[in-house]
């Protein structure tokens, strides 16, 4: 092995040593504009939360190695960098025009750090304060060079947190709220003037008393259902022929590099022919959260989530069972069916209660139980990685899978949730 080869590989083993999390950032319009990776250490059963420089060089391993574009797509990617990262050579290894660098709140601010920034920042480097929960003199150093600043609004008071957003607004920067896990606080962070939104509340799901099923969804839905039946092929093709916009969609959907066709599919014909029901059947599934003649529906958190866990699921179960189609089918059925609740607006036992689903999928669904309920909960703790991170390595002991293992799956998982999105917008 040479050289070159050696340090690659060291680099990628370094990178393979962290649990690698990317948290979705919303904008006012709700739409995703980037993404938080976070890593953290998989060195020991708790799962260490590290911010330091062993965690950002992880970071740089892989934004070297693989490519950035493989974990944020076209999104801008937020990575949390100490005094340690931003006085070393190596942070100009990141990608400067994809890379946000969140300064820590743990960093002491000096003249040769402020110097240092300054620097980073004619180079092209953008900059967020991180976990702002008041103001200070150390922020108000800071101010002149960044352009977001991150509120952690996680146990803050309403009235701290009006007064803290009233006294940055000044500063004219972008404010992104952080931590934000329900819809009631995503209300008053918009009605406070945040920019973006970073957090899982667009994922929860907001119950409402009397709440139906859409007829454009109930339509998918029962299409799902004839395809599962033994009807023909040219009755399934006329139903969806029924509805334009559906059909356009859907063809947009199956003419994605991610399906891996070589030649284009031009008909809904065609594309049974070609695809099989089970792939088609996989297409409605997404459709469902593809909300039609919506701007920007393609760019969806709650879609992109729904198809990165069902990839994820899938990958999963082909590792774990290889050559069993059908598993590897069934396993991305539960992962996105597993945000159909809050798709809905309905409990999941009511979302079950209007659509075919075999036993395993409902033990899954309901009660996170059997293979495909293990596999699902080592998605769920992946992306809630900050709160849930002891609870990666012994799940991943009961499903024999390891730390690398895992990684190599989510970033395969990335790339092709990124690739449905990009081309199905374009």
């Amino acid at each position: 092995m040479n050289k070159l080869s050696a340090v690659s590989e060291q680099k990628m083993t370094l990178a393979k040593e962290f649990f690698l999390a990317r948290q979705p950032i919303l904008n006012r319009q709700q739409n995703l504009i980037a993404y938080e990776l976070l890593f953290r250490s998989a060195a020991c059963e708790a799962v260490n939360v590290t911010n330091n420089l062993t965690a950002t060089a992880a970071v740089i391993a892989h934004a070297s190695e693989l490519g950035m574009e493989q974990v944020i797509g076209d999104m801008l990617g937020f990575v949390n960098v100490d005094a340690d990262v931003l006085m070393s050579d190596f942070v100009k290894f990141l990608p400067h025009k994809k890379i946000v660098l969140e300064i820590l709140e743990t960093v002491k601010v000096t003249p040769a750090l402020l110097e240092r920034v300054a620097e980073l920042v004619e180079a092209g480097f953008a900059f967020a304060l991180d976990d702002v929960i008041a103001d200070s003199e150390d922020i108000q150093k800071l101010i002149p060079f960044v352009a977001y600043v991150k509120i952690d609004i996680k146990d803050m008071c309403n009235g701290d947190l009006r007064t803290l957003v009233r006294t940055l607004k000044l500063s004219k920067k972008k404010l992104l709220a952080e931590k934000v896990e329900t819809q009631a606080e995503f209300d008053l962070c918009m009605e406070l003037g945040f920019d973006y939104f970073q957090g899982y509340y667009f994922a929860k799901p907001l119950i409402l008393s009397g709440k139906k099923i859409a007829p454009s969804e109930i339509i998918i839905m029962k299409l799902m259902a004839l395809i599962d039946s033994d009807v023909d092929d040219s009755e399934i093709e006329a139903r969806i022929k029924q509805d334009a916009s559906l059909s356009l969609n859907l063809l947009r959907l199956v003419n994605t590099p991610a399906v891996g066709m070589r030649t284009r599919i031009n008909s809904l014909g065609q594309a049974l022919a070609v695809l099989g029901r089970r792939q088609l059947q996989r297409w409605l599934q997404i459709m469902l959260y593809a909300k039609s003649g919506q701007e920007g529906h393609f760019t969806s958190p709650l879609l992109q989530l729904a198809i990165t866990r069902g990839k994820l699921l899938e990958l999963t179960a082909q590792k774990l069972r290889p050559g069993e189609r059908s598993v590897a089918d069934i396993a991305f059925t539960v992962g996105v069916m597993s945000l159909m609740d809050a798709l809905f607006g309905l409990p999941m036992t009511e979302v079950l209660l209007q659509m075919v689903v075999n036993d395993e999928v409902h033990q899954a669904l309901l009660f996170r139980r059997g293979l495909y309920g293990e596999m699902l909960k080592l998605a769920e703790y992946i992306e809630h990685i900050e709160e849930a991170g002891q609870l990666l390595l012994p799940t991943l002991h009961r499903l024999q899978l390891g730390a690398a293992d895992l990684y190599d799956l989510q970033v395969a998982a990335f790339d092709w949730t990124d690739k449905v999105a990009q081309t199905a917008a374009a």
